[in-house]
C-alpha cells in the first residue's frame, strides 16, 4: 500500500486516517494496541505522527489488513519478525513496477488499434 503524505515532520490524525483511508478511531484504537506507535501530543492533546510512526502504521495495516492477521498475532509479528518493514517496502516497489507495465501494456494497445 502506497500511502501519499507530504514529507513533513509531523502529521495530523486527520491526515494519517486519510492516507490509509481509515477512521480516526482506528488509528487512536492501534495506538493502544500497539506500543510502537507513540505520536506526539501538544497540550491540547491533538497527536502528531511522526514519519516513523507512519512506518510502523504502515506495517501494521499490512499484517491486520492485508494480511488479515488478529490484532495480537500482528502484534507477536511485530516483535518476532524484524523484516516486515522490508517486505513492506519490497512489495511497494513491485506494485509501482506492477503499474509502470500496466501503463506501459496500455499504451502498446492504443498503438495497436492506430
Amino acid at each position: 500500500m502506497k500511502i501519499n503524505l507530504p514529507d513533513k515532520l509531523y502529521y495530523s490524525i486527520g491526515e494519517v486516517a486519510k492516507a490509509f483511508d481509515v477512521n480516526t478511531s482506528l488509528i487512536r484504537y492501534w495506538e493502544q494496541e500497539f506500543p510502537i506507535i507513540k505520536p506526539k501530543k501538544n497540550r491540547k492533546g491533538n497527536r502528531y505522527f511522526t514519519p516513523e510512526d507512519i512506518k510502523n502504521l504502515q506495517m501494521i495495516y499490512h499484517l491486520v489488513k492485508e494480511k488479515g492477521y488478529t490484532l495480537d498475532g500482528a502484534r507477536v509479528a511485530l516483535t518476532t519478525n524484524s523484516r516486515i518493514s522490508e517486505t513492506i517496502t519490497i512489495i511497494d516497489r513491485l506494485e509501482f513496477v506492477k503499474a509502470e507495465l500496466l501503463k506501459l501494456k496500455e499504451s502498446l494497445g492504443e498503438r495497436d488499434e492506430e
